[in-house]
């Protein structure tokens, strides 16, 4: 997929939207969360920005990809949250402070540790075969301005117009995933000729990403004594990427599509499974493990 209208204009505006409505519902006090909820705030953190990759990594050296779905892994894995998880959150009843908290502070991180990650990756998956190989400085710069600016621009509006910021909150966020859903069957369309190998390639191999890293982060919250709201939270955060995000830098900053295709995939894959964890919530099969 060479650079078109999707990449270049839709996408980029597409994720400031999202990062924008993600913003719109932040406020200091959400970063000063980390110490009130340390533990919690602690767990989620490491969980997204050093188990992620680790499992990323794993499962790219198991399963039989290609070196460009390989790299594509794991960027998606080194793009954790997103407003997404925070729809997700809330719709589950979770404790959605503590997942808008992970998402901000996570959203700050990534900015450094995504060019990392994925340089790391493309050396190791592609060596000599990869001439994309992302600027440190300038890749930070262009996460940033694509991330951090509309959050701030958002948390901004949300200061001077906090009735309205409300109001538009929830529409941005229902809106950003129509438009995650426009970006993955843009891709999907792209690539139907090739649609099929892709599935074949990559479907289990995200499926295994999403419902490890979900069972991952629901362990890791048992295990540390957290409450059954504060287990949800963490277990969309671990187990929900930013595909958007994932797509934007496959896309745009790499101009390399066909690295997009895990995080196209996994975008509709985490709907499934996040409706089986609601399920599985409902049904209480849970609660056995609640805390006293």
């Amino acid at each position: 997929m060479e650079s078109n209208f999707l990449t270049t204009i839709f996408l980029p505006l597409a994720l400031f939207l999202i990062m924008f409505g993600m913003g719109l519902g932040l406020t200091i006090k959400d970063f000063n969360r980390i110490w009130l909820e340390p533990k919690a705030v602690a767990i989620g953190l490491i969980a997204q920005l050093v188990m992620l990759p680790m499992v990323g990594f794993g499962l790219s050296s198991l399963f039989s990809l290609s070196p460009e779905l390989a790299v594509g892994l794991m960027i998606l894995a080194a793009c954790p949250g997103g407003s997404t998880s925070n729809v997700i959150t809330y719709l589950l009843k979770g404790n959605v402070a503590l997942s808008i908290t992970l998402t901000a502070i996570s959203s700050l991180v990534t900015i450094i540790t995504i060019p990392l990650v994925v340089n790391l990756a493309a050396n190791y998956f592609m060596g000599e075969q990869f001439a994309l190989q992302l600027p440190f400085l300038k890749t930070v710069l262009q996460i940033a301005v694509i991330t951090i600016i509309p959050v701030s621009l958002g948390m901004i509006f949300y200061h001077f117009l906090p009735k309205i910021a409300m109001v538009m909150e929830k529409n941005v966020k229902w809106l950003s995933l129509f438009f995650l859903g426009i970006i993955i069957v843009a891709i999907l369309v792209k690539e139907r000729e090739n649609l099929a190998d892709f599935f074949l390639q990559v479907g289990g191999v995200t499926v295994t990403l999403n419902l490890l890293t979900m069972g991952l982060g629901y362990g890791i919250a048992i295990l540390a004594g957290l409450g059954l709201a504060e287990r949800k939270s963490i277990t969309i955060e671990v187990g929900i990427q930013n595909g958007t995000l994932a797509i934007a830098i496959a896309t745009t900053l790499l101009n390399a599509p066909i690295m997009a295709i895990p995080a196209a995939i996994y975008s509709v894959v985490m709907f499934l499974t996040s409706g089986i964890f609601a399920g599985l919530l409902k049904a209480k099969i849970f609660r056995g493990l609640k805390s006293t």
